[in-house]
């Protein structure tokens, strides 16, 4: 499979910036990531983000680390961090930037710690797919938690992407799916990935899938356009 994040990483860390990463959705036309904007500092990070970083302790998991933004600034504030990526150019990226602990898998084949935080930063709960895979994803997460550990999330409630009638309900596409999930293929200088599922997950969706598999979830912070940030601890 090609790693076409990996690749674009690469090449803007080596200085060779030119394009941003195209995405395709099964909700909308193209998109695009911009390549920047996943090297941000601090400052650059949305409101969900700042405050999920200054939530942090103890020894740290930071789950799709991409570029390692989130990582470097924890490790620089004296965390003690593991960053995780399935895409191996990711991976050499955050070396590269400096990250001393980096962790090239899938969330779901690494099992080698504990942790007390464990970050799901740009949508990370986004690597669970699907809603039906959600409660294992979960419940994965769960044993990878120290006592009195904790998960932060954050995702966005996608409802409107759908069209709304007079009496403000919505027009969600009966096919039995859940409506935030949605495939997604990335392209970068002509390269096409696989298409791969993603989830957006609203917060009471979370809550119940939290409730079904032994998790107390609370909600930490709002952002300004249906998205949120969410503490998971064990019960």
């Amino acid at each position: 499979m090609a790693d076409v994040l990996g690749k674009a990483l690469l090449e803007y860390h080596q200085g060779k910036y030119s394009e941003d990463i195209k995405t395709y959705s099964s909700l909308d036309e193209e998109d695009s990531i911009p390549l920047p904007y996943l090297f941000r500092s601090f400052e650059e990070m949305p409101a969900l983000e700042q405050k999920a970083l200054q939530m942090a302790k103890g020894k740290v998991l930071d789950v799709g680390c991409g570029a390692g933004s989130h990582s470097l600034l924890l490790q620089e504030k004296g965390f003690q961090i593991t960053a995780l990526d399935q895409s191996d150019g990711a991976a050499t990226v955050c070396r590269e930037r400096g990250v001393k602990s980096v962790e090239n898998c899938s969330i779901l084949d690494y099992d080698k710690d504990k942790f007390d935080t464990i970050l799901l930063l740009m949508n990370g709960i986004g690597l669970a797919g699907t809603l039906k895979n959600l409660g294992a994803f979960l419940k994965h997460l769960s044993t990878l938690l120290n006592p009195n550990g904790q998960i932060l999330l954050d995702s966005s409630d996608i409802i409107y992407m759908f069209e709304q009638d007079e009496d403000g309900g919505y027009w969600i596409p009966n096919n039995g799916q859940y409506y935030g999930e949605v495939m997604f293929t990335m392209e970068y200088k002509g390269q096409k990935g696989s298409p791969f599922p993603w989830l957006y997950v609203d917060y009471n969706t979370l809550q119940n899938a939290c409730l079904a598999n032994n998790l107390d979830c609370e909600l930490i912070l709002m952002g300004e356009h249906y998205d949120y940030l969410a503490k998971l601890t064990v019960k």
